[in-house]
Order: structure tokens, then sequence, then C-alpha cells
């Protein structure tokens, strides 16, 4: 409200109060506060809020979609995250596997990440042929989508005509295979694929419990703690 601080010279309006009768996204939910989580839990279950500064209790309701890429259940169980406010956002659950898992989405969202830089930049996008496709293909992108479109923005930015190899980031041409090549490489991608593949799997099922995703696959923690790290497994 005007006047609850200093700086507060006219009133504002909140997220959930903007969003009253509509949708609000939740970004990156497993990072909120203890004393934040126990407000929102309020919102969500009274759909009742007060401004900073007010003394009238205000209606929102709201349908909230959140997200994030932290395992919510260990962190319940870990005290990091309210076990109440946990069940409260998860009425409808969609699980978003990693780029690296649905490898043939690649080609459609370069061509969409280049269309929608090329035209912020009003400038026609270099051209991706299907060599740099199959080795944007064959690279793990721990970062994800994300990390995907920030590389096609800086292909973007430039590179003027067609793309070639060197053109890309080194950490992406650096475990590139050679077409006919045969040798430790090759076999080592076809373990990680084949291994880190069916640990990913494991993670999943255990909702990134480590101890329950070892006894799944039949081996020691140690034993998958050396996996994730060799295979460059990022399993949240």
């Amino acid at each position: 409200e005007k006047g609850a601080f200093t700086s507060a010279g006219k009133q504002k309006k909140g997220k959930f109060e903007l969003a009253a009768g509509g949708t609000i996204f939740l970004d990156e939910i497993g990072d909120v506060p203890l004393e934040t989580q126990v407000k929102l839990l309020r919102v969500l279950q009274e759909k009742q809020f007060d401004r900073v500064g007010g003394e009238q209790t205000l209606d929102s309701d709201v349908r909230v979609v959140a997200a994030t890429n932290r395992p919510l259940k260990q962190m319940v169980a870990e005290g990091t995250f309210r076990e109440d406010l946990y069940y409260r956002l998860n009425v409808t659950s969609i699980h978003l596997p990693s780029l690296r898992q649905r490898r043939e989405d690649i080609p459609s969202l370069v061509e969409h990440f280049a269309g929608l830089h090329g035209r912020k930049r009003r400038s026609e996008a270099p051209r991706i042929g299907a060599e740099i496709i199959s080795t944007l293909s064959s690279y793990d992108w721990p970062g994800n989508i994300r990390e995907l479109g920030n590389e096609i923005w800086r292909l973007i930015e430039t590179v003027k005509g067609e793309v070639q190899p060197e053109h890309l980031s080194k950490k992406i041409t650096a475990n590139r295979n050679t077409p006919g090549r045969d040798g430790p490489g090759t076999l080592e991608q076809m373990e990680k694929d084949v291994l880190g593949g069916a640990i990913v799997e494991a993670l999943e099922k255990t909702h990134g419990n480590r101890a329950q995703a070892a006894r799944l696959l039949g081996i020691g923690r140690a034993t998958l703690y050396r996996r994730l790290v060799r295979y460059g497994l990022h399993c949240e």
C-alpha cells in the first residue's frame, strides 16, 4: 500500500492480485524460502492475502502452474520444502524429460530458435545444415532447452551464411564421434547411452532418490555415484 514503507509512493498490485481470475506461473518453486512458502500456502489454501501495509484481506482465485528441476519429494523428507505446500501444488503433475532423452525434438527446436532470434534481429538467420543438426543432436545438453536456445542465438549473432562445424561451441564438438570410426570412443558412447539411460529412468521412477535407484538397478550407491560423475549426468 502507499506509505507502507519509505519508498512506497503509490499503491502497487502484486502478482496474485494481477492474476485474479486467470493463471499465474511460479518458476523454480523449489528455490522459494521456507518463510515465503508459508505465505504462499495461505494464498493457495485460503485464496486470500493482504497487501504489504494493508488492512483489508483480499481474495484471489487463480490457477497456479509451478515448475522446478529440484527433487521436491526429497526436499520434503529433508525439511527444506513444506509437505503441505508440496501436496497443495502437486494436484496434477507433468514430467518433462531432459533434452538428451528426446533428441528427436532437437531439429524442430533448432528451426524454432533460428526463426525466433532471426525475427528479433530482423535479419536472415544463418543456414544450419544436416551435419550441424546431427552434431547438435549428439550433444547431451546439460542445460537443456535454454542451453540450446543460447547456442542458436550465439550462432545468429556471429555467423553469416552457412554454419560450419568450427562455428559451434567447443564443448559441443569436443566429444563428437567421427562417422565410421570404431574404437573406445564409440563403445564408451554406446555404454553411456544404454547405462546412462537406465540410470536416468531409475532416478525418475524413484523421484530422484539415489539409494532407491541403486537398489532398483541392482548396484551399490557408490557405483551409482561414480556412473553419474563418469557420464556427466545431472539428475535433480
